[in-house]
């Protein structure tokens, strides 16, 4: 995935230790079908196809599949 672009360190950490203690987040989504304010509860943060990738679930239980370069804090 070649237009991927790496997000801070820093983020990455908030996202992994957000999953690891299943605490929700509130974050801006700025690409995708879900653009827009979100609450999320981070469940994994993993690599897939050259991207960096977040799976979370929202207030009413659905799992999104997101790229963390897509997200903002």
């Amino acid at each position: 995935m070649s237009d991927y672009r790496s997000i801070a360190c820093s983020d990455h950490e908030r996202l992994e230790f957000a999953a690891l203690k299943r605490q929700w987040l509130d974050v801006n989504l700025t690409a995708g079908d879900r653009a827009g304010q979100q609450r999320l509860m981070p469940l994994d943060v993993y690599t897939r196809d050259g991207a960096e990738w977040l799976l979370a679930e929202t207030e009413s239980g659905e799992q999104l599949t997101l790229r963390l370069d897509w997200l903002q804090f």
